[in-house]
């Protein structure tokens, strides 16, 4: 069984005062496009909270980011699944189902493409990146009275926009389902409320907007992160106030674009479904409303 319908996503969510996605080979400074001055998020960091999300539900997961070699991981699941096939184990982790696998065994290798594919993810603005320094608990040596220091980057503010899409074709051999889509959609709102650590605390979901079209639609709107804007009164922000940019109270988040193209396509539209934080300002909700009917469905956290 595979799904039939494509299926658009549009998450955003905020951070203050933590950092959204660290290179490790940039003495974890957060990514950072360095001549846009927008902050990155990578596709890997996406998948992570999705499926340490999946984990905490008790759902198997190919990549559970324990420390096993993959010969490890692969008897474990074979064992739990009583099957000899590395195929058939892999069948039952929904990871493997959504975003594909490329496993070599002896005897055996196959490569799957994963139906639900997302970009990186970039902020909606400009923002700026700061090093703060802090103190270790401990002193260097034991008549020391130096304690270690550390150095650590954050981003007071930011605002991010991440596009998703689902293929029905490539699914039809991962077998992935409408209802491992649905907990894709569940686990990136969830699993990023759920980033409660020293480094990723201060995330919040924002918006989320998922577009299900009729069965044999291929088309699609595409690259949704690209079609929403930051306003403050009507007007896009300036440099100095997307910088400035401290929370969401004083601006609105502009999603006509996406409307527009979606009511200019509304045949081929099965259902609009909208998510949006209570403290979130959107401009072009109403015009779903009008458009869609009982097509569209909101819902506000």
């Amino acid at each position: 069984m595979s799904f039939n319908s494509r299926r658009e996503v549009l998450f955003v969510y905020s951070v203050k005062d933590a950092n959204p996605n660290g290179d490790p080979l940039n003495a974890n400074h957060p990514r950072m496009d360095e001549q846009s001055n927008q902050i990155l998020v990578s596709d890997v960091r996406i998948k992570r909270t999705i499926r340490d999300q999946w984990l905490r539900e008790g759902l198997d997961v190919f990549v559970d980011a324990e420390a096993k070699t993959l010969k490890t991981r692969m008897l474990e699941l074979k064992e739990k699944h009583k099957t000899k096939e590395g195929k058939e184990a892999m069948a039952q982790c929904i990871d493997a189902r959504v975003f594909g696998v490329t496993l070599a065994e002896e005897g055996a290798s196959f490569s799957w493409t994963g139906p639900f594919q997302f970009k990186w993810g970039r902020s909606l603005h400009q923002a700026e990146v700061e090093m703060v320094q802090g103190t270790g608990a401990f002193a260097t040596k034991e008549d020391s009275g130096n304690r270690t220091f550390r150095n650590e980057y954050i981003v007071p503010f930011v605002v991010i926009g991440v596009y998703g899409i689902a293929n029905q074709y490539s699914s039809e051999k991962t077998a992935a389902t409408d209802d491992d889509l649905d907990k894709v959609i569940s686990a990136l709102w969830q699993g990023t409320i759920n980033l409660i650590t020293r480094s990723k605390v201060g995330h919040q979901p924002r918006l989320l907007l998922e577009i299900t079209y009729q069965e044999g639609f291929q088309g699609m709107v595409g690259s949704l992160d690209e079609k929403i804007t930051l306003l403050k009164d009507g007007q896009p922000l300036s440099e100095e106030k997307q910088l400035a940019l401290r929370g969401l109270d004083s601006v609105h988040l502009s999603i006509e674009p996406i409307v527009d193209r979606l009511s200019a396509n509304q045949k081929q539209v099965k259902q609009v479904r909208l998510i949006i934080d209570r403290g979130l300002h959107v401009l072009g909700k109403e015009s779903l409303t009008q458009g869609f009917g009982s097509r569209f469905i909101v819902e506000e956290r």
